[in-house]
């Protein structure tokens, strides 16, 4: 038996890193899934490695491994037809409900924000903050229809709280993802849905290990060090540091919590 036994997941950017880790987590506790990820390089100012077909083959194949069943297609969270008829037909597929949502597809970037390009800001807003107003319309319809409550995680970051320099655009929309969630936390408290944040420092996947631009940032722009360091010295996080606090915010022992600002950060927002 597992906690989400007959439970149905949204998940957004499953095919590799944290996305991958909450679907194979969720499926080894009993959910059946819902996923996309655009298995493709989301845009041309990011600098770490891009996800892939293979990428999301490899989480389908995970997701059976764990006991679960996966109903993915590739896609762009930013193409709300897209979102919206994968989530109605994943819905249909598994039965009619849809209990959990994870927005999780995201890019990171780097630049002096007088120097970005425009480009490389509409792309870092329109997949973190619009991307994820996206997922959201394309979801909380089914959740209504169903009327079993359920918990909705919008995944933010650090510098959703603390703004941190050279990265305007990413801390831009992960301040919004928590105007999103706390709008939407009043609106669905009365249907019995619950919306968080969740906020990591660091996590050990392409996008926060294998990134130039941050080692670019670190080795020529010293100075600004010192806002990226959090208080415990534990280097990045594992994927499933994140899970944990994913799953817990998606449990029945979280009942009573919603509209918070889950920080999983080591203490970097407190420096």
């Amino acid at each position: 038996m597992g906690q989400f036994d007959g439970k149905v997941v949204y998940i957004t950017g499953i095919a590799r890193g944290q996305g991958r880790k909450y679907a194979t987590r969720f499926a080894a506790e009993g959910a059946k899934i819902i996923g996309c990820d655009i298995a493709d390089k989301a845009s041309a100012w990011t600098r770490y490695p891009a996800s892939t077909p293979e990428d999301m083959a490899e989480t389908e194949k995970l997701v059976a491994e764990a006991g679960g069943e996966l109903f993915a297609r590739v896609g762009d969270v930013r193409d709300l037809a897209f979102q919206q008829q994968l989530v109605a037909d994943g819905v249909a597929h598994f039965g009619g409900r849809l209990d959990i949502v994870v927005a999780n597809a995201g890019i990171c970037n780097w630049g002096k924000l007088w120097e970005m390009d425009e480009e490389q800001w509409n792309d870092t807003i329109d997949i973190n903050l619009t991307g994820y107003w996206k997922t959201l319309k394309a979801s909380i319809p089914h959740m209504l229809e169903a009327g079993n409550g359920g918990a909705i995680t919008l995944l933010s970051s650090v510098a959703g709280l603390k703004s941190m320099p050279m990265q305007a655009a990413y801390s831009a929309s992960k301040h919004g993802v928590v105007g999103l969630a706390q709008t939407a936390a009043k609106e669905l408290g009365r249907h019995g849905i619950r919306v968080n944040t969740v906020h990591p420092y660091g996590v050990l996947t392409p996008m926060g290990g294998k990134d130039e631009g941050a080692h670019e940032v670190f080795n020529d722009m010293p100075e600004f060090l010192p806002h990226f360091e959090p208080i415990l010295g534990m280097g990045m996080a594992k994927t499933d540091d994140i899970a944990d606090s994913v799953l817990f915010l998606s449990s029945e022992q979280a009942r009573t919590i919603t509209g918070t600002t889950f920080t999983v950060d080591m203490g970097a927002t407190k420096v």
